[in-house]
């Protein structure tokens, strides 16, 4: 992998916006104090109906602007996007960010000493900076059932920040929310995947990456503030049906190994969280993972056509940092554990 320094190389910020001129109102002026030193910000905009595209005309003409006619989701959004922009690193970055210090450089020496392809900063919440953010947190894990998680945030249990947080780490995935990503890297991935439209779709760039040979990253000593659930509230019966057929997909896609015991194994434990979910009362969510498991079946035959593909192309020698060979389901819900510190997990300290 070659290695540019900050003079040979050109940077781009691309936040993808739809309908978000009150974010953008919001966020912007900071991502622009604290980028434009180092890197052009482009907005593109996903066929939004609202006046986000004249707002940036009058506003903040030095951003760059690209309008993609109708929402064609964050994955897809991203692809159109990023094909339009020629620059050696994209960061695409959400459009609720805010950005409190110069961040670019720090996080991309971290990048070039280490190695790394893709890298996220440090997730807090832009609400009480204090806290770890749902969205990536201090970088991302993956359980033996797919289950992501993050260091510093296991389901609903957020951590406050601390100096563990803030360390440089090889983990398994990176947050969307701010992702880093060698432009060289995107193109060999061939991007995000579009199917997905929303959801998981870092997550399942970072696996592909992971199996290419590529080394991800969180740049602990660097922090952005994100207000989360910008688009898509969490109690959204959409946003779950997402979550749950995306999981599936990126799992069966990605994962090394027999895929029908795993995805059994899986859409078991999903039925059992969406009757915990119908105990509840929460029957829209209910219905949501039963619609995302009939999604998942209907796209089967071309998750499997990628599956055959993204193996012949994945390299042997590819190790997989930040995996965890147990159940984060099972030490959280049964063991009662509330920290990811608090599960063992083997942390690499590959330099």
């Amino acid at each position: 992998m070659s290695i540019l320094s900050h003079q040979d190389r050109s940077i781009a910020v691309v936040i993808l916006n739809w309908n978000g001129r009150d974010h953008l109102e919001t966020y912007l002026p900071s991502v622009l104090a604290h980028s434009l030193e180092d890197a052009e910000v482009w907005v593109a905009d996903n066929g939004s109906t609202d006046d986000s595209l004249a707002w940036l005309e009058s506003n903040h003409p030095e951003v760059r602007t690209i309008a993609l006619g109708r929402n064609w989701g964050f994955a897809e959004g991203y692809n159109k996007a990023l094909s339009q922009v020629d620059a050696d690193v994209c960061v695409l970055l959400n459009s609720d960010v805010r950005i409190v210090s110069r961040w670019i450089d720090p996080v991309l020496n971290v990048m070039d000493e280490r190695g790394w392809s893709v890298a996220s900063p440090l997730v807090v919440q832009d609400t009480n900076p204090s806290l770890c953010e749902h969205a990536g947190a201090a970088g991302g894990w993956m359980d033996k059932d797919g289950f992501p998680f993050c260091l510093g945030r296991l389901f609903n249990e957020v951590e406050p920040v601390d100096a563990w947080h803030k360390q440089n780490r090889e983990v398994f995935w990176a947050s969307g929310a701010a992702l880093f990503v060698r432009k060289s890297a995107w193109v060999e991935a061939g991007g995000l995947d579009g199917a997905l439209f929303a959801h998981m779709e870092e997550i399942d760039l970072c696996w592909r990456l992971q199996n290419l040979g590529h080394r991800i990253g969180c740049v602990g000593q660097v922090s952005v503030q994100h207000l989360g659930g910008g688009t898509l509230q969490n109690s959204s019966p959409f946003k779950s049906y997402l979550n749950f057929r995306n999981n599936l997909i990126v799992m069966v896609k990605n994962r090394r190994g027999a895929w029908p015991l795993f995805a059994f194994r899986r859409m078991t434990l999903d039925g059992i969280a969406a009757c915990r979910m119908l105990s509840q009362g929460q029957w829209k969510q209910f219905l949501a993972v039963g619609k995302a498991h009939g999604a998942f079946y209907l796209a089967l035959p071309r998750v499997l056509r990628q599956r055959a593909m993204l193996r012949r192309l994945a390299s042997p020698e590819a190790e997989l940092v930040g995996w965890w060979d147990q159940s984060v389901i099972w030490a959280h819900f049964v063991q009662g554990v509330k920290r990811a510190r608090d599960l063992k997990l083997p942390l690499s300290d590959r330099f």
